[in-house]
């Protein structure tokens, strides 16, 4: 008697960098950023305590920002006024100290064998870095919302389509500077204090060239022409025109330019820095 045996597919592997092609990376970012995100569901004060840098800058330095240029206000911060200019500002600085600091999070991952544990995961390399990037931008959007509520009855004015290519601006941004903040945590992770001391030496000498807390026009010479090689200056102009409602500006675009820049160099220093600590 003839028997005949049938025999179930195979499944189809899944490579050990993760699944190819757009979709596959975006399933993998996915997967990444749903991870980094489930500890805040059970530590939402995190977020809350995340905002109390912004409102102090908000309620101290803006008057003291008015004060100091006096007349000079309308002239030197546009037309809208001081939270118009201050505000985009606070919200790039607040992704600026969130995206850089990621690579805290790695050294911590190091430390518990989490990170080996990721890398033998079927997810690619990058989205390891971009997934980890965007958690940070996922409080920053709800505490943009907040700060925005929070200034339009002092004078603010909202341009909601400006302000969602701003913050869409700032992930993009984000993303580079956070694998960027990964692979210093990786070339440092033997000595983990290095990470806070490099971090700290170089967020803000470019916070303050970048014209976040005063206007670069009322300095001297040399700031001005350090401004213009600081990728930071450019996106800190890009989110105040945004916000401001002038989407197809010149401005913007050179934004952009610094911004893709930023994530095209981050991942690829993150990715071989990645591929380095797994061999």
């Amino acid at each position: 008697m003839t028997t005949i045996s049938a025999t179930a597919p195979s499944p189809t592997p899944v490579p050990a960098g993760g699944r190819s092609g757009p979709l596959g990376l975006l399933r993998d970012i996915g997967i990444v950023l749903t991870r980094e995100l489930r500890p805040l569901r059970y530590d939402p004060f995190s977020v809350i305590f995340g905002m109390v840098q912004p409102l102090v800058f908000l309620g101290l330095f803006g008057p003291l920002l008015v004060g100091s240029l006096g007349s000079q206000a309308g002239a030197t911060l546009g037309a809208g006024g001081v939270w118009q200019w201050f505000v985009p500002a606070i919200l790039v600085m607040t992704a600026l100290f969130g995206t850089s600091a990621t690579g805290a999070n790695l050294l911590f991952e190091f430390q518990t064998g989490a990170h080996e544990r990721m890398l033998v995961a079927p997810l690619s390399r990058s989205s390891l870095l971009v997934g980890r990037a965007l958690k940070e931008m996922v409080p920053l959007a709800g505490q943009a919302v907040i700060i925005v509520a929070v200034m339009i009855p002092f004078g603010f004015r909202l341009y909601p389509v400006g302000a969602l290519v701003g913050l869409a601006l700032l992930a993009v941004f984000g993303v580079g500077l956070g694998a960027l903040s990964y692979s210093l945590a990786i070339a440092v992770r033997k000595q983990d204090w290095m990470f806070w001391a490099v971090q700290q030496t170089l967020i803000f000498p470019l916070m303050l060239l970048s014209g976040i807390l005063l206007p670069l026009e009322t300095g001297p010479g040399w700031m001005r022409a350090a401004a213009h090689v600081n990728p930071l200056a450019y996106l800190v102009d890009a989110e105040r025109a945004l916000f401001a409602g002038e989407i197809g500006s010149t401005t913007v675009l050179w934004g952009w330019v610094a911004a893709l820049v930023t994530a095209a160099l981050g991942l690829t220093v993150g990715v071989r820095a990645m591929a380095r600590s797994a061999a």
